[in-house]
C-alpha cells in the first residue's frame, strides 16, 4: 500500500472521522476516500492541497512520509502547515537517535527530509539525553578542538532561530556547505544572518544567511574518539560505545 493511502487513513482516524465525514469535509464522495485509503487510486493535486489544508500537514509529508512512524508534534511548523521532519520511535514510543556515519554524511543534504534515508541510518535510544529530537553527526577537520576528526557530536534539533544561544556551538546544515560544526557568535535579525566561528583561530569567521540554513542542531554532548586509532574508527566501534553508555547509565539509575 502506498504511503499516501496509509497517511490518509491514519490522519482521518486520528481526527475520529468516518470516511463519509472526511468526504463531506473535502466535498468528495465516500467511495473516493475509500479508494484512496485502499490505494486503488491516488488523489489529484487539487485534492492533495485540500487534504494538506484540512490536516495542516504539508503535501511533502503526506506523499513521502509514513506518518504512523512520525511524532506529529515534532514536525516543523511553517505557516499553517507542518513539513516533514522524520522522527523514528521505538516500540515503547521513545525517540531514537540516528547516527550519521561519515560515509553517509555526503548524502545528508539530499536525504535529511527523506524518511527512507533516515530509516536506513543506525539508531540508538540513549536514556541520558534531555527532551527533544537528537542526532549524532560526524566531525571532519580540526576547526573545533579538542574534538577531532572521526568524533561525533550529539545535538538537539532547534526549531526556531530565536532559540539560538550566542556563544554556544551548533551543527549547521546549509545548502552550500552541508554539515558544519561551529560556534555561533552573532545572530543578526536585521540582516537575517548567523556569524559562525571556529575554535581553532587559524580559521576565519564567516556569515551565513538564514535562508541558506536548512537545519540547526544545538550541541548536547560529544563522543570524542581519541582512544581509537584512525583504522579503528568504524561504525561498529561507535555503536558499541553508544551501547556501553546506555548500559552504564541504566546501572547508575538502578543504584
Amino acid at each position: 500500500m502506498s504511503k499516501i493511502a496509509h497517511n490518509i487513513r491514519f490522519l482521518r482516524q486520528m481526527k475520529g472521522l468516518s470516511q463519509e465525514q472526511l468526504a463531506d469535509e473535502l466535498k468528495v464522495t465516500r467511495s473516493r476516500i475509500g479508494g484512496y485509503e485502499e490505494a486503488r487510486n491516488e488523489p489529484p493535486i487539487d485534492l492533495l492541497i485540500r487534504l494538506s489544508e484540512f490536516f495542516h500537514i504539508a503535501i511533502d509529508a503526506l506523499v513521502r512520509g509514513d506518518l504512523r512512524k512520525t511524532n506529529l508534534d515534532g514536525l516543523m511548523k511553517i505557516g499553517k502547515n507542518r513539513i516533514l521532519f522524520p522522527i523514528l520511535l521505538d516500540n515503547e514510543g521513545n525517540d531514537m537517535v540516528e547516527l550519521i556515519p561519515l560515509k553517509a554524511s555526503a548524502g545528508y543534504l539530499k536525504g535529511y527530509a527523506d524518511p527512507e534515508y533516515i530509516e536506513k541510518l543506525p539508531q540508538m535510544q540513549l536514556p541520558f539525553l534531555p527532551t527533544g529530537k537528537h542526532r549524532a553527526f560526524p566531525i571532519k577537520g580540526d576547526s573545533m578542538p579538542p574534538i577531532r576528526e572521526g568524533s561525533f557530536v550529539i545535538a538537539k534539533y532547534l526549531e526556531k532561530f530565536d532559540d539560538v544561544k550566542v556563544g554556544s556551538t551548533y551543527i549547521v546544515v546549509t545548502k552550500d556547505d552541508g554539515l558544519s560544526y561551529k560556534r555561533i557568535m552573532n545572530y543578526n535579525k536585521k540582516d537575517a544572518s548567523l556569524e559562525l566561528h571556529s575554535d581553532n583561530k587559524i580559521y576565519q569567521p564567516y556569515k551565513v544567511k538564514l535562508e541558506e540554513v536548512l537545519e540547526l542542531w544545538e550541541y548536547t554532548c560529544c563522543l570524542n574518539m581519541n582512544q581509537y586509532d584512525n583504522e579503528e574508527l568504524n561504525l561498529d566501534s561507535i555503536m558499541n560505545m553508544l551501547r556501553g553508555l546506555k548500559v552504564e547509565i541504566e546501572q547508575i539509575k538502578r543504584k
